[in-house]
């Protein structure tokens, strides 16, 4: 029994305590304004609603919802202020450019003159400079000119005694040289021995035109060789050129013999073909088919309606 009463005692303090929680999670978690209908019937509905016009540009207002006419300007005042304000705005910023523009034209004037003040100051002092560099160039150049003309004449008489020189040297080397005396040495050329300088050759030897005189002979002698090998050459050509000419027509002799045979076989055999079709067709109409069909069997076909 005592055990009953603890349990009953339990059960009811599980009960309270569920409830309690039950009406905790109702009054926090289940609120009226959470329920899905709570538009329907909020007392506060007309006060969270937005008037039927907001602005000029409300897309609300409609035709048909006669909350917007013509010729209407609700902003009038609002924006007759803004443009007085803005209008004063604009005369401070002109006043305000008018003397900044003022201040600095008579800054930029004020600086125009000390800048001509200098100007000139500068111009006399160059004017002054540009005499005294014009006396001081006057006086380089004359010397400059006078060191020049010493220079030119001092030039001209080396040269004239190099000139001197230079034709002695010319006289001694013409009497004294190779090229007076004829020295067959001067004539050689460096790339070879075979080879002369023209300005300076004098003629041949006798040495070298018995030279050549061999060489000559010799050259006439292989030429003279070379001529006959031709010859023999061109004569064993045309032999060649001939028994070929020869071979070629036995050959054709033989293919034109042989295409005739062909010819002859073949006719034969197109003779036999056709005395054996002959005999087939012969065959064929007097024992094959010896019962041919009259006009009447032709006749007997579609003549009723079965």
């Amino acid at each position: 029994k005592q055990w009953y009463q603890r349990r009953v005692a339990i059960t009811a303090g599980d009960t309270m305590r569920q409830n309690v929680e039950l009406n905790k999670f109702r009054s926090e978690q289940q609120t009226a304004a959470s329920r899905r209908e709570f538009d329907l019937y909020d007392p506060e509905s007309k006060k969270k609603d937005q008037p039927a016009r907001v602005s000029d540009d409300d897309p609300r207002c409609q035709v048909s919802g006669l909350q917007l006419f013509q010729g209407e300007d609700l902003s009038a005042k609002e924006r007759k202020k803004l443009q007085q304000e803005q209008m004063r705005e604009w005369i401070k910023q002109q006043l305000s450019e008018k003397n900044r523009e003022k201040e600095a034209s008579m800054h930029a004037e004020t600086l125009y003159q000390r800048k001509m003040m200098q100007l000139d100051q500068r111009a006399v002092l160059l004017a002054k400079e540009e005499d005294e560099c014009r006396r001081n160039l006057n006086v380089a150049t004359k010397s400059y000119n006078a060191a020049l003309d010493a220079e030119r004449k001092a030039k001209e008489a080396i040269d004239k005694q190099k000139e001197l020189d230079d034709n002695f040297t010319e006289l001694s080397n013409q009497v004294y040289g190779d090229t007076l005396t004829e020295n067959p040495g001067v004539a050689q050329s460096s790339f070879g021995g075979h080879r002369v300088i023209t300005d300076r050759w004098k003629g041949m030897s006798d040495e070298q035109k018995v030279e050549i005189m061999r060489i000559r002979e010799e050259q006439q002698a292989e030429k003279q060789r070379k001529t006959e090998e031709e010859k023999e050459l061109q004569k064993e050509y045309e032999r060649s050129q001939l028994l070929q000419a020869n071979a070629a027509i036995l050959m054709e002799r033989e293919m034109n013999r042989k295409a005739a045979e062909i010819e002859k076989k073949i006719a034969e055999e197109n003779m036999r073909l056709q005395k054996e079709q002959k005999d087939t067709l012969t065959k064929l109409a007097k024992e094959v088919y010896t019962n041919p069909p009259t006009d009447a069997y032709f006749t007997q076909f579609n003549t009723g309606t079965r």
